[in-house]
């Protein structure tokens, strides 16, 4: 079984993107990338008259800046054919109330993917984004307890598979995107939602 490499790394740290880059390139035998999932995500809510630019910079820097500045670090690191995931979220199309921030960073990550597309389709790579809905995870659990169960029984009662989604689930999607099977699929948006989005 091939060892893993592990390294801790900040997206909204600007630098993250240079330490990756330069930690690949000390792992030199690894022959580059052939698949690349920035899927690091931050979330808060508050009500539209509440937003200050501390608010606003947190998450874009984690949500969009993060990966951006990923993205250009490590393409050169990119095997010509390989791909890209990028993590958005169905709040992008959802219209709530208290999370408008982060359905802009969200949404952000849809159009930086089909540029990306098209800045790298002449070297053969793909770029996708995956549309997580209502997953289970511990990424809702900067709520307060009775919060995240409105919110959660909320979501759930309008998705018609009835049911939050699992980690394996998204993931298996994303490991669709990122292997061959996929190979005549880019600039496209996959929802894991149970229908939520209905799109």
């Amino acid at each position: 079984m091939p060892a893993a490499h592990v390294l801790a790394n900040d997206a909204a740290d600007p630098a993250a993107g240079d330490e990756l880059a330069a930690s690949i390139a000390d792992l030199g035998g690894l022959g580059g990338l052939d698949g690349l999932w920035l899927n690091a995500g931050y979330a808060d809510v508050c009500d539209v008259d509440e937003v200050s630019a501390e608010f606003f910079d947190r998450m874009m820097s984690a949500n969009v800046r993060g990966p951006v500045l990923q993205l250009a670090r490590l393409a050169e690191h990119l095997n010509d054919g390989a791909s890209v995931v990028l993590t958005s979220s169905t709040g992008t199309y959802e219209g709530s109330a208290v999370a408008s921030v982060y359905a802009a960073t969200k949404g952000a990550l849809v159009a930086v993917a089909r540029g990306w597309a098209s800045a790298l389709a002449d070297r053969g790579i793909r770029v996708n984004t995956l549309i997580p809905g209502a997953i289970s995870t511990g990424f809702r659990d900067f709520m307060p307890p009775q919060a995240r169960e409105r919110f959660e029984h909320d979501v759930v009662s309008r998705v018609p598979l009835g049911r939050t989604g699992t980690a394996e689930e998204a993931a298996a999607v994303a490991l669709f995107l990122l292997c061959d099977e996929a190979s005549y699929v880019t600039a496209s948006q996959y929802a894991v939602d149970g229908g939520l989005t209905k799109r």
